[in-house]
């Protein structure tokens, strides 16, 4: 599989936040532009506020019969600083924010560079430790009226950059546990959050093409790779599969969170470059700025005009086209319920009807009834009412940590519209726990992470809770 197949996925984690709505230098949300992958110098001081210098990702291997490689592809922004100079009457220029010219402005703006560090067929035997200097440099432009009379100029500048490159294996259960760490070895000091920047490493990431071998998912191991999966540690990397599903050769190391085969919508019809955010809102709020705004965004960076200028030529078909689609999760036929009684954890199959409803409308199933609907636990039934310890293990929020081990009462049992269970409950002990449950307020877990508590327990517990 080519990487062109995969760079989609990838250009959108290089250039994420490399734009932020409203796309006007003047804007303050503008100043902290560069969000993700950032590898900040080195040697910076406090006051630089600069960014840690390196990442670490450790993916999982199954070699073939063959000598296992890796080709690593590490790529990022390079920061590039545009300042535009103004031409006065005695032919010296000057820098300016921004200059004019028959009705067209161009500002001075932090612009970004990409680059691409590339290390071919590394074996999976050997360790690799390299170095690579990527130069600085600075570029003019001319500025001319539509005479051809030059009235100033655009000049780019670059800061070189020394990246480190680091990769090693172990046999891990027979698997091959590969470590790949990237490192920004600038080797001057930095006092300044511009010289910081200027400095650092800017939405990197990694694309890893696996040869005579295959990668296994991190997400998803098979049974047999799920121990050495687990010894997997991150820092500040995680890598996922990509690519079309089902294929193992190619890894993204990204700086953001993503599940195996990432794919970007098919109905956006272009890049905002904003902080994962959703392209119908964006264009919304695009669509609602001045012309005034619009003009200093288009001045501000070419991606930024190309933005608004799709905005501005959109019809009501294609925005239309940005809210999305709804499928039908459910097949035609209701599946049978999956796995043995003793540890069942699916609600009892609906019979479907949207006959009469959109598949999306609580009317459309009227079979489904969160009061008084079960899901199997251990072989055991569990429903509204019924007591269960949490133990909390597949959620990002912190705060779950603090319910671990705690007794809850289940509210409600529910399924949602691709076939998942989430069982609603409140804290038996959280003195709000009836406010909560009044307002509907509840914490939501799977069936896995709940233990019922037996009929022994379920009685010491009420008894114990006597009003």
């Amino acid at each position: 599989m080519s990487l062109d197949q995969v760079r989609s996925i990838a250009d959108a984690v290089l250039y994420e936040g490399y734009l932020l709505y409203p796309y006007r230098a003047s804007s303050h949300k503008n100043r902290s532009r560069w969000q993700f992958g950032v590898l900040g110098p080195p040697h910076a001081t406090a006051a630089s506020f600069s960014e840690e210098p390196e990442m670490e990702m450790q993916c999982l291997l199954a070699p073939d019969d063959g000598p296992a490689a890796v080709t690593v592809h590490l790529r990022f922004l390079q920061l590039q600083v545009r300042e535009v100079r103004s031409t006065g009457e005695d032919g010296v220029d000057a820098p300016v924010d921004q200059l004019t010219v028959d009705g067209v402005s161009v500002m001075s703006w932090d612009e970004a560079v990409e680059q691409e560090v590339v290390l071919t067929a590394l074996s999976l035997q050997e360790e690799a430790d390299t170095v690579h200097q990527v130069p600085g440099g600075e570029d003019t432009e001319p500025v001319t009226d539509a005479r051809g009379v030059e009235v100033g100029r655009i000049v780019r500048r670059r800061l070189p950059l020394a990246v480190r490159v680091r990769t090693r294996s172990v046999v891990d259960d027979g698997y091959v546990r590969l470590s790949v760490a990237v490192r920004n070895e600038h080797p001057e000091q930095t006092v300044t959050k511009d010289a910081a920047i200027r400095s650092s490493l800017i939405g990197a990431h990694l694309l890893l093409r696996a040869h005579d071998a295959e990668f296994v998912s991190l997400l998803e191991p098979p049974a047999g790779a799920a121990a050495a999966a687990g010894r997997c540690r991150q820092r500040r990397c995680w890598p996922v599969l990509v690519g079309p599903k089902g294929t193992t050769d190619t890894l993204l190391g990204a700086p953001i969170i993503l599940y195996d085969y990432p794919e970007v919508a098919e109905q956006s019809p272009g890049a905002l470059f904003d902080s994962t955010e959703i392209d119908e809102i964006l264009t919304l709020r695009v669509m609602t700025m001045t012309e005034e705004e619009k003009a200093e965004a288009r001045a501000t960076d070419p991606r930024a005009r190309e933005i608004i200028d799709r905005c501005d030529s959109m019809s009501p078909a294609d925005l239309q086209q940005l809210h999305g689609l709804l499928r039908d999760p459910h097949p035609p036929q209701p599946a049978a319920l999956v796995g043995p009684a003793a540890d069942v954890r699916n609600v009892e199959p609906a019979a479907f009807d949207t006959a009469g409803a959109p598949w999306w409308d609580p009317a459309a199933d009227a079979s489904v009834r969160p009061g008084s609907d079960a899901v199997m636990i251990d072989g055991v039934r569990v429903a509204k009412g019924s007591l269960v310890r949490v133990h909390p293990s597949r959620r990002a929020d912190a705060q779950d940590l603090f319910f671990a081990g705690q007794v809850a009462r289940v509210t409600a049992v529910l399924a949602d519209v691709d076939g998942g269970t989430h069982v609603a409950l409140v804290l038996v002990d959280d003195p709000a726990s009836d406010l909560h449950d009044w307002y509907g307020r509840y914490f939501y877990f799977a069936p896995d992470e709940l233990t019922p508590l037996t009929v022994e327990e379920t009685a010491q517990h009420r008894e114990e809770n006597q009003p």
